[in-house]
């Protein structure tokens, strides 16, 4: 009877296909059908076109290149074109995702979260140091129902966010209530949140830097907003400069659209910056003046390699200077010296927001009803180092400072290094995990560029991964000034593989003009 049922559904469905499909549907043949072709709801010409416009360069084409040229390293296949690889191996340096070129995690607060996940552990003396079982007891006695695999708050664990409200108020000077605390899937969640917040519709706009991280721009494309690009000086260090950001709100109002925000990414993303405190101050009174909320991307905040400048908070400085616009910063435990990219931990810190405005958050937070709990607790303890005099605490200690002496050992060669590349400029790099050098494309890749009315870094970094195996991101995917070129790759390799990276990458560079003949 079931198999007769179905067999008369699916005759009835190939008889409606074959008629005229309704607007909207099209026709045709699905892997499963017989006879006519059955119709299909959706086809790459009638998705939505803030998903079509949505674009994300840090996985895009080269990516792709890259996966593909992996498994041909696996099963010793040559390259697309017969010729035999150049490289034994793919080196991703596109995406600031520190496990997946080497990087350990801290010792202490993964034992935590093993305790977390299987209780039974606390119960086998020797094991575990003393300070991971109290951490452990600790959480579990204070999360709802005392499993994580329960569902949390929407905000998150309240035990969670008293950890992290009391990291913001050790590093910010100034109490913190759990309430302005919103614990998410990795600040990128955060940053959508907020977005989400702001467009109400096509004539909202919000300032991004150019560059910029492209998760704003791809968000605000599928939320249907405007993205308003302002210039970072990149003589400048890729610094913000108040005329820049007075010429680009300027225009955005001329053209009808009206500014809700601007995006602030300290350390940069891409470009490796930190901002000085009287750049910071530029950008609250702008932001104050011309009413605009502050979203403050601030994911970075440990990875500091410059003497010259001491990071600060755009919360601590609203708060020393007395600017009342609405600060939301971000941090994750991404980055810094965690590294936990896949375990996606992070957060918005809400300043100066109407507690109403709070609520209709939350209530966007409670349709997916909680962040992953595993995230939380590891975002809870990465701001919560191991107690003083604990048994962790020296072994802790010692390797959070390798890690930082040895990134910033990475930023100091790969910006040497780029520099002595003719045709290459990078400014220094003193924060985060990135260089974004200038580059002058010429030759053969500008002449294929022109052919194929593509970007010409975009065919350079295709190019640098197909010859080299070192994976980059076009400098096109970010935002750029008209005519200048530039790629970003992460430092993030190990000191000796880095390099070689670097090797592949001047070697590449000196041949890209002439171009790879056989």
């Amino acid at each position: 009877m079931l198999l007769s049922r179905f067999a008369g559904c699916r005759k009835a469905a190939h008889e409606l296909a074959a008629r005229s499909a309704r607007p909207g549907w099209t026709l045709q043949r699905l892997p499963w059908a017989e006879g006519p072709a059955a119709f299909s709801t959706l086809s790459i010409s009638n998705l939505p076109k803030n998903v079509l416009e949505c674009k994300y360069a840090v996985r895009g084409a080269v990516v792709a290149k890259a996966e593909d040229l992996e498994r041909r390293l696996k099963k010793k296949l040559p390259r697309e074109d017969g010729q035999p690889m150049q490289f034994d191996k793919v080196v991703p340096c596109n995406i600031g995702n520190p496990q997946a070129v080497g990087a350990e995690p801290l010792l202490f607060h993964r034992q935590v979260l093993a305790c977390l996940v299987e209780p039974s552990l606390l119960q086998r003396p020797g094991l575990f140091p003393e300070d991971v079982r109290e951490r452990a007891a600790y959480y579990l006695e204070h999360i709802r129902d005392g499993k994580l695999g329960a569902y949390s708050e929407s905000k998150g664990h309240a035990v969670f966010r008293e950890k992290v409200a009391d990291f913001l108020t050790a590093r910010d000077g100034m109490d913190t209530s759990i309430e302005d605390i919103h614990l998410t899937d990795g600040a990128s969640v955060s940053a959508k949140l907020i977005m989400q917040m702001l467009v109400r519709g096509p004539q909202d706009g919000v300032l991004l830097p150019i560059p910029q991280y492209p998760l704003y721009s791809a968000t605000m494309s599928l939320l249907g907003g405007q993205a308003i690009g302002y210039f970072l000086n990149e003589e400048g260090g890729w610094s913000i400069e108040a005329a820049e950001l007075e010429r680009s709100i300027s225009e955005a109002r001329a053209s009808g659209i009206s500014p809700r925000a601007i995006v602030v990414i300290n350390p940069g993303n891409p470009t490796g910056q930190v901002l000085s405190k009287e750049a910071m101050q530029v950008v609250l009174s702008f932001a104050e003046r011309e009413r605009l909320a502050l979203v403050a991307d601030e994911v970075y905040q440990d990875n500091i390699y410059t003497d010259d400048k001491k990071w600060l908070s755009f919360r601590n400085l609203a708060k020393e200077t007395g600017h009342t616009c609405e600060v939301f910063s971000l941090h994750s435990i991404s980055k810094g010296y965690f590294g936990e990219c896949g375990l996606r931990g992070g957060l918005v810190h809400t300043y100066n927001v109407d507690p109403e405005v709070q609520a209709e958050m939350n209530k966007l937070l409670s349709v997916n009803l909680c962040s992953n709990t595993l995230g939380q607790a590891m975002m809870a303890d990465s701001v919560t180092p191991p107690p003083e005099g604990g048994p962790s605490r020296e072994a802790y200690d010692k390797d959070r400072k390798e890690k930082l002496a040895s990134l910033k050992r990475r930023a100091v060669l790969v910006t040497k290094r780029l520099n002595e590349i003719d045709g290459i400029e990078c400014q220094p790099i003193e924060g985060a995990m990135y260089a974004f050098p200038k580059v002058t494309i010429k030759g053969y890749v500008m002449k294929k560029a022109i052919s194929l009315a593509t970007p010409a870094d975009a065919v350079y970094c295709m190019e640098m991964v197909d010859r080299t195996g070192v994976v980059t991101v076009p400098g096109s995917g970010f935002g750029q000034r008209p005519g200048h070129f530039h790629f970003r790759t992460t430092i993030l390799p190990d000191e000796e593989e880095l390099e070689k990276v670097l090797d592949r990458i001047r070697d590449f560079h000196g041949q890209h003009a002439e171009g790879w003949f056989t």
